[in-house]
């Protein structure tokens, strides 16, 4: 669907919509009797019975279109201007959402009001669209009970993981409990759906007002939401059940309190300012205590020694044990027992004769770390047994906290997977998602598709199959400016009855509806795709080039090549003639002109060997600049053989089969001419085949002659397009049968182009090319429509030309960025990829290199945004005019082309970079405000990446290059891009 400016939203909307089959039968199948639109007389009413007709169009076009998107306009202006009275500014989707589903909903009721005035449950958009919820509550002590309709639900996304919390925090309100009513001070209520839509519709809030800052701030948190959903949970009918989960939720949400706050006390211990985990503590008394003292106490002591020790470590084992039995109960007393352990460490200090050293020199580790003054093994041993054990008893109480956490927590996760709670399952049908800030994004969708079974993603005038994981990166939030703000479930019967119809295939079902449609309908498609067939013909006549719309069928000026266009030329070969193939027949017949100049005079003069030499001779300049001869090596197979015969050097050959044409042998020196030095470009190789080809001729005629110079430059041909390519060089340039070759074109019109070769006026140089000429010619008026499809022949010549004109642009477009003319160089760069693209659909081999094409238009961007931007932020008029120029006519436009293609991840990062350069420049300080305002003036249409018909500025116009000339200049550019120094081509 068409973007008609800052309208991605109505086509998101429209879209999702519009896939559900009952919701599009009903639009389609809208009527009123005549009575009714007779009496309606309400401006209201007109209005809503305008909007339905122009969108049954809409929905009709998008049935039975021909056009690659539709365009809403007619129906968006009505939308529009709702909005455009005096008193009420511009608002939000979500409130143009509730209008277009309101003058649905009106729309409708006029109808059912002929029948049923009044009745609204006969509204068949009320019975698709909207529900009922029952409110009960408690406040100040009064008890009250309501019911009413939703439409779109509303849901609060701060402070909630996903979708379950958010209803879940929508329908519980307060505390409901008796106690609480009793009190009659607090406020609470609970909500329970009693009625829910085939198509159930969340509205997630992301957008709120900034107290603060005045204005309004878009929410990025990451909200999860589930492809299917149970809706048991919300229901009135299962409120019992709930209420009784609720209460064990909370309690176990208690029980996890007090967990924490025991495994807290682990985590922090320590009566001072400062805590630490207690099993570290452990671990650094146990590390203190094994660090070498500075005297070790001798073994051998006196036996009052020996009995005062025995004493305090048995006062001090009776302290262990106690403390011991105090962490069998999970008491805290740790810190006292320590303590005392601390104090009672070194009980050899307390007594009254001191230990002496022992004879040798105490045995240090690391002096700068604190270590015991004197500790004996005994000592050692019991400290670090008692502090291992406590520590490991530590670790396991926390791991068992942890453990009954994490149990409980699953306990809560799973309290709702009760297989009498998931009878109502709701399945997710599309997602509108918005990028951007709250004043300024752009809207797309995701909308699931049930013959596909896959998501497509809807993105103004591109669809696209996407999957599960890219609807995750773009919906969920959290990662970068893009979330989902409104969800669309449909019901598990509405699921079933979509499946049903689609089974013929999307395609088969949208025909039977269209031949189901009122005449009126029919006749609007009918004369819509008439028009179409009207623009494509008057596009193609003025060789349009508007982007993204851009088809590779570039027209050239037809030009008459026959000498002899008199009534002996079939319509067949004439239109054949002025064909596309006849560009490339130009395209070497200016060479070959000046070759045959050079040559006649040599051929009655000095024969053919004089002759097969003057090319060397020729001045290039005469045809191109920069024209010089070719060599062409070819390559021998392992099976090629080497013949000797009277008169000839030895040479090369190998046998290669040609399709239609036969086995014929190849050779690098073919009658004993080095086809390596006398070869020329393009063309010249028909002189030089017919040279070839002279003694067949002689020996057996011209037809034979004609037969044997076909071989002769077929094999030349065959033998370059096998040729491995370089970085440098692209043999697809020197000749369209080359690039035929390599695309495995059809057999037909390889050899139908190599004939018309032959046919050329210009080898009337002497009697033996003449009668070639003309063989050619009669050969050329016998193929008929069933021996070659024109229109696949033309089609492949098509190829070809738009082939040319992107290495032209391409070419042109590096050189351009080689000399810092970044404007004129992205141009060039976008046409070329533009239509690359299209190329490489048809295959691998029909474009250039589409990451080479890529990367320098990214870097031409980046350049030029980085430009534009400080000449913006300059605040001078004329530069910031001249930023502003570039943001609007260059930057935006080709960011539109690449996202609303198949963009990679190195240009959605440069994108995003590029975007985040100028958002951050919102609410600078040091900025003007009337900077300000221009830029909230250019955001929308930087973040919204709508594809609008946009008229990129046309490069110049290029002339025809000779093969040579492009050869050369790939050469050069490409020479120069990968590491040497710059190269111009004059």
């Amino acid at each position: 669907m068409k973007n008609i400016g800052n309208t991605c939203w109505f086509s998101a909307v429209i879209q999702s919509l519009f896939q559900l089959p009952e919701f599009r039968r009903l639009v389609l199948g809208y009527s009123l009797p005549q009575s009714v639109l007779e009496n309606c007389r309400s401006r209201t009413g007109k209005r809503n019975i305008a909007f339905m007709q122009e969108l049954q169009c809409l929905f009709a076009l998008m049935l039975g279109t021909h056009r690659k998107f539709v365009d809403p306009s007619a129906a968006l202006e009505l939308l529009r201007d709702a909005f455009r009275s005096a008193e009420e500014q511009q608002q939000d989707v979500s409130e143009f959402t509730h209008k277009l589903l309101d003058w649905l909903e009106d729309a409708f009721q006029l109808a059912v009001n002929v029948n049923s005035p009044g009745d609204k449950s006969e509204n068949p958009m009320v019975q698709l669209f909207y529900g009922t919820f029952l409110t009960e509550g408690v406040h100040e002590g009064n008890t009250f009970s309501k019911i009413e309709t939703f439409g779109q639900y509303p849901l609060q996304v701060n402070g909630y993981r996903n979708l379950n919390e958010c209803l879940e925090g929508a329908m519980v309100e307060g505390e409901m409990d008796e106690e609480t009513a009793a009190q009659s001070v607090k406020y609470g209520q609970e909500r329970w759906f009693t009625k829910l839509p085939p198509v159930l519709t969340f509205e997630l809030s992301r957008f709120e007002f900034n107290q603060s800052l005045g204005q309004p701030e878009k929410i990025h948190t990451r909200l999860e939401f589930p492809q299917t959903i149970y809706m048991d949970r919300y229901l009135y009918s299962s409120k019992e059940l709930i209420q009784m989960k609720r209460e064990e939720i909370k309690r176990l949400k208690e029980k996890i309190v007090l967990l924490q706050q025991k495994l807290e006390k682990y985590m922090k211990y320590g009566s001072g300012p400062t805590h630490f985990p207690l099993p570290d503590m452990l671990q650094y008394v146990l590390e203190f205590i094994t660090t070498k003292p500075a005297v070790v106490i001798s073994s051998a002591h006196d036996s009052r020694t020996t009995v005062l020790q025995s004493q305090a470590e048995s006062h001090v084992l009776d302290r262990l044990s106690q403390q011991n039995s105090v962490l069998e109960t999970k008491n805290t007393k740790t810190t006292e027992d320590t303590a005392f352990f601390m104090a009672h460490s070194s009980p050899q200090q307390k007594l009254s004769t001191p230990l002496q050293p022992s004879d040798s020199p105490a045995e240090t580790t690391d002096s700068s770390r604190p270590a015991p003054h004197m500790v004996s093994e005994e000592e050692m041993n019991l400290v670090r047994s008692c502090l291992q054990r406590w520590r490991s008893e530590i670790e396991q109480d926390m791991q068992d906290l942890k453990d009954s956490i994490a149990r409980i927590n699953l306990s809560i996760e799973q309290m709702y997977c009760d297989p009498l709670l998931q009878q109502v399952p709701y399945h997710l049908h599309a997602v509108l998602v918005h990028e951007g800030q709250a004043n300024a994004g752009h809207y797309w969708a995701y909308v699931y598709d049930q013959p596909r079974k896959s998501w497509l993603k809807y993105n103004d005038i591109s669809v696209t199959e996407s999957s599960w994981e890219e609807l995750e990166r773009d919906s969920f939030g959290g990662l970068k400016n893009a979330s989902a703000y409104c969800l669309m479930y449909i019901s598990d019967k509405v699921s079933r009855f979509v499946a049903d119809e689609d089974d013929d295939s999307e395609v088969g079902q949208f025909q039977k509806e269209v031949e189901a449609l009122p005449p009126e309908l029919k006749h609007y498609i009918q004369e819509d795709n008439w028009r179409l067939e009207q623009e494509a013909e008057e596009w193609e006549e003025e060789q349009s080039c508007k982007i993204p719309q851009i088809e590779p069928s570039p027209a050239f000026e037809s030009q008459d090549l026959s000498s002899e266009s008199g009534p002996d030329q079939s319509s067949v070969c004439e239109q054949s003639m002025r064909s596309l193939s006849s560009e490339h027949a130009m395209i070497a017949k200016e060479q070959t002109a000046q070759a045959i100049a050079n040559t006649a005079d040599a051929y009655e003069k000095n024969g053919v060997e004089a002759a097969l030499c003057e090319p060397k001779e020729v001045d290039p300049t005469k045809a191109h600049p920069g024209e010089t001869t070719l060599t062409v090596q070819a390559e021998q197979p392992q099976d090629a053989k080497e013949t000797v015969s009277a008169g000839q050097t030895s040479s090369q050959v190998s046998e290669v089969e040609i399709p239609s044409v036969g086995k014929i042998l190849v050779r690098s020196d073919a009658d004993g001419y080095n086809e390596e030095v006398m070869l020329s470009p393009a063309m010249q190789g028909v002189i030089l085949a017919i040279a070839k080809a002279r003694q067949t001729f002689d020996r057996d005629g011209s037809e034979a002659g004609l037969v044997k110079a076909f071989h002769e430059e077929y094999s030349r041909l065959y033998l370059l397009a096998k040729e491995t390519p370089t970085p440098q060089n692209d043999a697809r340039l020197q000749h369209v049968l080359i690039y035929f070759l390599q695309n495995s074109a059809p057999k037909q019109v390889v050899e139908r182009t190599l004939l018309e070769q032959f046919a050329d006026k210009n080898l009337s140089y002497d009697e033996r090319s003449i009668s070639i000429m003309k063989v050619a010619r009669a050969k050329l008026r016998e193929i008929g429509p069933d021996d070659v499809d024109m229109e696949e022949y033309k089609r492949w010549h098509e190829d070809y030309s738009l082939f040319r004109k992107v290495s032209v642009y391409l070419l042109t477009g590096l050189e351009l960025y080689q000399n810092r003319k970044y404007q004129e160089s992205l141009t060039y760069l976008v046409y070329a990829y533009q239509s690359n693209t299209t190329l490489l659909m048809k295959g691998p081999s029909r474009g250039v290199n589409e990451s080479l094409i890529a990367l320098y238009r990214r870097k031409c961007l980046l350049k030029l945004n980085d430009m534009a931007a400080s000449l913006f932020v300059s605040s001078e008029e004329a530069r910031v005019a001249e930023g502003i120029n570039i943001l609007n006519e260059l930057i935006i436009p080709c960011m539109h082309l690449i996202i609303n293609n198949d963009i990679s991840k190195d240009d959605l990062d440069a994108i995003e970079v590029m975007r985040n350069r100028w958002c951050s420049y919102l609410g600078r300080e040091d900025m003007d405000a009337n900077l300000q305002l221009k830029l909230g003036e250019l955001l929308p249409r930087l973040l919204d990446c709508s594809a609008e018909v946009i008229v990129l500025k046309e490069p110049p116009k290029i002339r025809p290059n000779s093969p040579y000339d492009l050869c050369s200049r790939f050469a050069a550019v490409m020479e120069s891009i990968h590491g040497a120094s710059t190269v111009t081509v004059k």
